[in-house]
């Protein structure tokens, strides 16, 4: 038996339940991984409300890294005793220990702690396809980035910065200007107090972005639109603030001839080789000191209940883990 959280029904953190389940076998094509690091991420959240439904009673939780202490028939690749790190595959990292695809696992490079690799992988693979699949940001672009000072953000705007972009970042309070700055957006809009589509028009003498990148959802979409230049991308991965409303193509995509995507990470990691060219790239920036991680918080998997609180009321500024 291993103790892991599960959700029996879907709703607020209370249906958060730390439990025994026995896990079993892994599968030809799995492995057994024991946690050492979990990451938390706001799509967790979207899970256990139901915002993206799951076949209950389910796992919660998608990212990690641990030990390999139990590998599958199929499985060439990796080997019992391997330091790995992982993100996606069913809802389940949550636990102390899991059995997930090999295919999403990773090998931790020397000098990487556990704690560190599971706080990256979510959001450092959602940066990775964000920057070079979904919109290839160059050196010319100026860029919208909602929520800067979150956890994506901060990987995504020392990413960014790293590729000689201008950045233009906004948050939601002015204690967070410090930290979006300090992680290399060069402009930093509050838009509780300000009028974002009013600041970035001023920022770029009216010109407009390549791309916004907005991750918060329906406070953020039309104003993310009216920010964007001819032919520009709205890129829309999130719903901090609540799911979108319907978009109304005439009014809001055809008078600039925009682009509009929903991308998911399930589709821009499908198989072995994508998943290992987007770790090498994160590991690679890592390595060289072009992205910095610093571990805001750290919780123990019985307060699942108190980390989602946390989350969703805005109370953690970066990257934060559950410690097994």
């Amino acid at each position: 038996m291993t103790k892991a959280i599960i959700i029996k029904k879907q709703g607020g953190p209370e249906v958060l339940e730390l439990s025994d389940i026995n896990l079993g076998k892994p599968g030809p094509d799995q492995i057994k991984v024991k946690n050492i690091a979990i990451g938390l991420n706001y799509i967790d959240t979207y899970h256990r409300s139901g915002l993206y439904p799951l076949s209950l009673p389910s796992g919660i939780g998608l990212e990690g890294a641990g030990k390999i202490i139990e590998i599958g028939s199929n499985v060439k690749d990796l080997s019992v005793g391997d330091n790995v790190s992982y993100a996606g595959g069913p809802p389940s990292s949550y636990a102390e220990e899991r059995i997930l695809p090999a295919q999403i696992a990773v090998k931790i490079p020397d000098g990487v702690s556990h704690k560190i690799a599971a706080s990256i992988m979510t959001k450092g693979l959602t940066s990775f396809y964000l920057l070079y699949k979904t919109y290839k940001v160059t050196s010319k672009d100026v860029i919208l980035f909602h929520a800067a000072a979150g956890g994506v953000g901060q990987i995504f705007s020392q990413w960014a910065k790293s590729l000689g972009c201008k950045l233009i970042g906004t948050v939601g309070s002015d204690e967070k200007i410090a930290i979006a700055k300090e992680n290399g957006c060069d402009h930093v809009i509050n838009y509780n107090k300000q009028d974002f589509v009013k600041e970035v028009k001023d920022i770029t003498k009216g010109n407009g972005v390549s791309v916004v990148y907005d991750g918060v959802g329906k406070n953020t979409f039309h104003g993310s639109v009216e920010c964007l230049k001819t032919r520009g991308m709205m890129v829309s991965f999130g719903n901090a603030s609540g799911p979108l409303d319907p978009v109304n193509v005439p009014k809001d995509i055809q008078p600039k001839s925009l682009f509009l995507t929903r991308p998911s990470m399930n589709n821009y990691f499908t198989t072995r080789d994508e998943v290992l060219e987007g770790a090498a790239k994160l590991f690679e920036q890592i390595k060289f000191g072009k992205i910095k991680i610093k571990i805001f918080k750290e919780y123990k998997l019985a307060e699942a209940k108190q980390a989602h609180e946390d989350l969703e009321s805005r109370k953690i500024n970066g990257p934060a883990i559950f410690v097994i």
